[in-house]
């Protein structure tokens, strides 16, 4: 009997402190007290406004030495997708005879970040391209299920995963290399995109 009562009470008490809670959350989310953009009387955005600070000693750091966190660049093209268009693309993605491409590439602030200058500037970025291949994750397909060509098919290399499947990993001796040619770095995705990286 006491334990049907405790059980009654708790089932209560919870109930009543869930719709508390959430009519507290409700109220903060309808406030007018947000972060999301603060409005003057004109109608101006502030968090938009362009400060130009001419003093040496001011808090405000120039938009164009913000850290990446803080800013959303347009992403590097390739040659062929901008075509004849004016703006820079990279002649190919990621090191060849140890040269890496850099363009210059549109960054923005985002908003209610405060900085001093043009809140729009020119960033020089590397051609890294990063399609989703991790490397420890394709290191552990190429150890557990490389018998099968998964580490194969997850690359990109579907001909090759095909004929490692077929063959049960080349009887064993492709699976074997496979694994050497990853920890080597001589196994790369096939569309010659960058490990992405662990940050």
């Amino acid at each position: 009997m006491i334990h049907k009562i405790t059980s009654s009470f708790i089932t209560v008490f919870t109930l009543i402190l869930f719709i508390s809670l959430s009519s507290i959350s409700a109220a903060v989310a309808d406030s007018d007290s947000g972060l999301i953009s603060i409005s003057d009387e004109e109608g101006i955005d502030e968090c938009y406004v362009e400060t130009i600070d001419k003093e040496p000693y001011s808090p405000l750091v120039p938009c164009n030495f913000l850290d990446a966190r803080f800013v959303i660049c347009e992403n590097p093209a390739d040659v062929e997708t901008v075509g004849n268009s004016s703006r820079q693309a990279c002649p190919y993605f990621g090191v060849r005879n140890n040269i890496l491409p850099k363009i210059n590439v549109t960054c923005a602030v985002f908003p209610c970040i405060e900085c001093s200058g043009p809140r729009h500037f020119q960033r020089e970025v590397k051609c890294l391209k990063y399609t989703g291949h991790y490397f420890l994750s394709t290191l552990l397909y190429s150890i557990f299920l490389g018998i099968l060509g998964i580490d194969r098919l997850c690359l990109g290399y579907s001909a090759i995963g095909v004929g490692k499947l077929m063959t049960a990993g080349g009887l064993g001796i492709w699976w074997l290399v496979d694994i050497f040619l990853l920890v080597n770095g001589n196994l790369t995705p096939a569309d010659d995109s960058q490990w992405m990286p662990y940050w």
